[in-house]
């Protein structure tokens, strides 16, 4: 019986290209630090208090709050008069799964634009055609008033909002609306493609919109372990497609503050990071790997006896492309939920009866009770 976990905080293993700004950052928050305190904001106060403690640990016996480097790096690319509630967000992002604290909203929202994937990959759900298959109804794109409708939701409540799940958010043709729609709306924003089908709309689309991460996901710099693992994929398409972007940004958007990074996910003993970090370098600011899950194939997968509760019960929701509410993406064919949107707003959600129950059953040690959580390893 496996019960190796997948910690979904610390999933990034190698990163390179993060700069080295913590200390200014540090020094700017506690010259800010008083202006919230005198608002009896109890988790900024918490934040800033964990950040310069000399303890190791906080009251609630967990490691402090700290910035990570990729934190750093996102903190540096905004106005220092939002750090305050840059570190608001991140520390509820970072600390509230350990604490198991929730409050009115999630502190990221997870939205699908489309199911729909024209890859592969090995080590992805798209390869279950219970899935897959059309014919099973889980496939599809998200309309622009049902995107509107939850960004509406999420503005001055959520900070974190990431279009990425299940499927290749770029098939979505109405990707630039919905970029165009969220614009400036949020400090830490994210959209991941496989850059496979990147054209000048989409990419003056993304750079034109204010969002703070675009990630490239791509697991090798060569042939022909790049078609192994992302199958159905054309490494020299990605590469033209990603050159291409950092061309056009460099030319006509000298001032972005946009962070572009390829990221990888390291499934094979032929990855490399340093082929990796020499390859891709030159068009990106940032080259990671993150842990493997496998999830592919979690619904087949061995039970274990894993009685850790699950972070994202804490940390994020997942709205698919029809509306519908999943408390996590390993669960991709949403059997622990029959929550959506078309019934419910996403704080009633989030504070609503399918999300109590199953933070009571992983808190009581039972997850085991539940499927597919008693298949699954992320803690």
């Amino acid at each position: 019986m496996n019960n190796t976990t997948y910690d979904k905080a610390n999933s990034i293993v190698d990163m390179r290209g993060v700069g080295k700004k913590k200390q200014d950052i540090l020094d700017t928050i506690f010259s800010q630090r008083d202006n919230y305190i005198v608002e009896n904001d109890a988790i900024l106060q918490s934040a800033i208090k964990e950040l310069f403690s000399t303890d190791e640990t906080n009251t609630h016996g967990v490691k402090n709050f700290y910035l990570r480097d990729h934190v750093v790096e996102e903190m540096s690319r905004i106005d220092k008069s939002d750090y305050l509630r840059y570190i608001r967000y991140r520390y509820s992002y970072d600390m509230f799964p350990s604490i198991y604290k929730t409050v009115e909203y999630p502190p990221l929202v997870q939205i699908e634009p489309t199911s729909i994937c024209n890859y592969r990959c090995v080590f992805c759900y798209q390869t279950d055609s219970r899935l897959s298959d059309k014919r099973n109804g889980h496939m599809g794109v998200m309309s622009l008033d049902l995107f509107k409708n939850v960004i509406d939701q999420l503005e001055g409540n959520v900070e974190g909002v990431t279009l990425a799940s299940r499927g290749e958010p770029t098939v979505n043709k109405k990707l630039p609306e919905f970029l165009k729609y969220m614009s400036g709306k949020f400090l830490a924003s994210k959209i991941n493609t496989n850059a496979s089908l990147l054209d000048e709309k989409m990419i003056h689309a993304i750079l034109e919109a204010n969002i703070q991460t675009l990630v490239f996901s791509a697991d090798a710099a060569s042939e022909p372990l790049y078609s192994k693992l992302r199958v159905n994929g054309d490494l020299d398409q990605v590469v033209r497609n990603v050159k291409k972007f950092h061309q056009i940004k460099e030319r006509d958007y000298p001032n972005s503050k946009l962070i572009t990074r390829v990221s990888g996910v390291q499934y094979s003993d032929q990855q490399n990071m340093a082929s990796m970090e020499n390859f891709w370098a030159e068009y990106v600011d940032q080259v990671a790997f993150v842990d493997y899950n496998p999830w592919e194939n979690v619904y087949d997968s061995e039970k274990n006896n894993i009685t850790t509760p699950c972070s994202d019960l804490y940390r994020r929701m997942f709205v698919w492309w029809d509306g519908k509410v999943a408390p996590c993406d390993v669960d991709y064919l949403t059997e622990l939920s029959n929550e959506s949107l078309s019934n419910n707003t996403i704080t009633e959600i989030w504070n609503g009866d399918m999300y109590k129950t199953l933070r009571e059953t992983h808190m009581s040690g039972l997850r085991a009770s539940l499927e597919p959580c008693s298949r699954c390893v992320v803690v």
